[in-house]
């Protein structure tokens, strides 16, 4: 995979704001399936391949109480930071409430809020986590605990620093958490592109769902997002998008129905990120989700930056 700056005809003087916190990789057992090193080893690829410098890497505050809470409810949020929940909550999340992983969890949100108004500043910013778009404003599902990015749009909207929203996500399940959040709220427009067959099984309905066959290809997933996305950008004229860039929609991922290849996701992503750009639309991106071992995984959530600079050169950023 082709991911050497260099040789991607990326300029050395080409730069985005990326977020990034060194907690990010909470410990797990070794025998989880959720890969918690993914964070520290994307950053650490990024930084060897040259794509990205010191100097760009912005490391946010935890979310504060007040933010958090503009999604998510006082009860739910205390009793997972005090290991409080029930045992049945506790499977729904999929992940342990210690000590640094709660820390972690705060921190994510505070990561994307950061990215949201650094997108906005500068046109284009990447957050290397991001994307638990599972969590509900009462409980959390899918390795989602907190939904970063929803609460990140309502703190955008209630300041007053932007009129309308737009949630692309492309992770390869549907965002329901992101859907129920804002299923009353008209400034966000919510749209999903995911398998059909594939976790949550009871969906909740974003502004646009588009479910895709079990199997579907490169080409048809991005003719698919070449048809809908632009006129939809055209009709809704968001202030921001922010982008969940997912990678298990890939052939190998574990937890994936779809086959994109690299080359599929990285055209993906250049087709969201020059969608929005060339309308002078800002955009916030996550990582989202990926299940497969270490280091191809970690390749493959490089590629959102690898676009997004190459973006950011085409568009003068």
């Amino acid at each position: 995979m082709l991911l050497c700056s260099q040789d991607a005809g990326i300029s050395c003087t080409v730069s985005i704001p990326v977020v990034y916190h060194p907690l990010y990789s909470a410990p797990l057992p070794s025998s989880h399936r959720f890969p918690m090193a993914k964070f520290r080893l994307l950053q650490q690829l990024l930084l060897s391949r040259d794509l990205i410098r010191e100097h760009q890497i912005h490391q946010p505050l935890s979310v504060s109480r007040r933010d958090l809470e503009r999604i998510h409810r006082r009860d739910y949020h205390q009793a997972f930071s005090s290991d409080q929940l029930t045992r049945p909550e506790q499977r729904r999340i999929g992940l342990p409430a210690t000590k640094p992983l709660v820390q972690r969890t705060w921190l994510a949100v505070g990561g994307t809020l950061l990215t949201t108004r650094l997108a906005l500043q500068h046109g284009l910013a990447s957050h290397l986590a991001g994307g638990t778009h599972h969590a509900h404003p009462g409980f959390g599902s899918g390795f989602c605990i907190f939904n970063d990015c929803a609460v990140a749009a309502r703190v955008l909207l209630d300041e007053g620093d932007v009129k309308q929203l737009m949630l692309v996500d492309l992770d390869v399940h549907q965002g329901d958490g992101s859907a129920a959040c804002f299923a009353d709220e008209p400034r966000v427009f919510t749209l999903s592109v995911h398998a059909a067959s594939n976790f949550p099984l009871r969906k909740v309905s974003s502004d646009v769902d588009i479910p895709l066959a079990d199997g579907t290809s490169d080409e048809d997933y991005l003719q698919t997002i070449g048809d809908r996305l632009p006129e939809l950008l055209d009709t809704i004229q968001p202030g921001l998008v922010i982008y969940n860039a997912g990678v298990d929609p890939h052939r190998d991922d574990r937890l994936g129905r779809l086959s994109l290849t690299d080359q599929g996701l990285l055209m993906r992503d250049h087709l969201v990120l020059d969608a929005c750009l060339r309308r002078n639309i800002p955009v916030a991106t996550v990582i989202g989700g990926g299940y497969d071992e270490l280091s191809p995984l970690v390749m493959r959530h490089a590629l959102i930056v690898r676009a997004a600079l190459e973006q950011a050169r085409l568009h003068g950023l």
